[in-house]
């Protein structure tokens, strides 16, 4: 966990703030969650402008569109029927259990974990939406603390030996969780601050964590042919990984 903490000091040093996500409301947060899976993000801004131009990047505008017209509307982001099917199927869920407001439905589960953890299971039963899906949804537009793992999270891990290649997803997600709580990193303890002010240094580690790795993921730790000479995490990859993975070849 120690390990997890110092990565996250590390590229919060060499990168500064990142400040994700970026959207304008939160409901644009959900939208874009849904229709960033297997695409790449410049189509997700594709799909999103002509939402915005057609006056339907809301609650209410999408719920007015049919499942055929929706996909019309997010072509540009791939898999179109399936995704305009999913977020329909989340435009009723949040009509019938939340009266159609996100605030509300995000405002019910700020007590406690066991809350938190409850919407989590709701989202999670809904049509077309997976865990990296639900937790993006949680954490960035609801401000609710819980870490996204997606697949640059677990190659950096893996590649700095802290966990092994199977490792579930909910395993990754705990772990990270606990190794940037107050216990672990530089905030003071629970006990002696407000449990509304630990949730938001937590929701900020978290954002923040999850935006820095994607980050690195991008610049340096690439899929295949990953350059870990220029990687600022370099200094953390274990000695024999480091040798291995150093040369012209950029190998990692």
């Amino acid at each position: 966990m120690q390990k997890i903490h110092r990565i996250y000091t590390v590229l919060r040093t060499f990168y500064g703030p990142q400040s994700w996500w970026p959207a304008k409301t939160s409901f644009e947060v959900v939208v874009g969650a849904y229709l960033t899976q297997n695409t790449s993000w410049s189509n997700v801004e594709r799909a999103l402008g002509s939402l915005r131009r057609a006056g339907k990047l809301s609650v209410e505008g999408m719920s007015s569109l049919s499942v055929g017209k929706l996909g019309q509307l997010i072509r540009s982001s791939g898999y179109f029927r399936q995704k305009s099917r999913s977020l329909k199927a989340f435009l009723a869920y949040l009509d019938a259990r939340h009266a159609g407001s996100l605030r509300r439905m995000f405002a019910r589960h700020r007590t406690t974990p066991a809350a938190l953890l409850g919407l989590r299971e709701e989202l999670l039963e809904l049509h077309g939406i997976g865990r990296e899906t639900t937790d993006s949804i949680l954490l960035y537009a609801g401000n609710l603390p819980i870490f996204v793992v997606d697949a640059y999270t677990r190659r950096i891990l893996v590649r700095h030996s802290i966990i092994s290649e199977d490792v579930s997803y909910e395993a990754i997600r705990k772990l990270v969780e606990k190794a940037l709580g107050p216990r672990h990193g530089s905030e003071k303890p629970f006990r002696t601050r407000p449990a509304a002010v630990i949730r938001s240094d937590l929701v900020r580690h978290f954002n923040e964590m999850h935006a820095l790795l994607v980050r690195v993921g991008k610049d340096y730790c690439y899929k295949s042919d990953p350059n870990c000479e220029a990687c600022p995490l370099r200094k953390l990859l274990p000695g024999q990984l480091l040798q291995k993975h150093s040369g012209k070849d950029h190998s990692g």
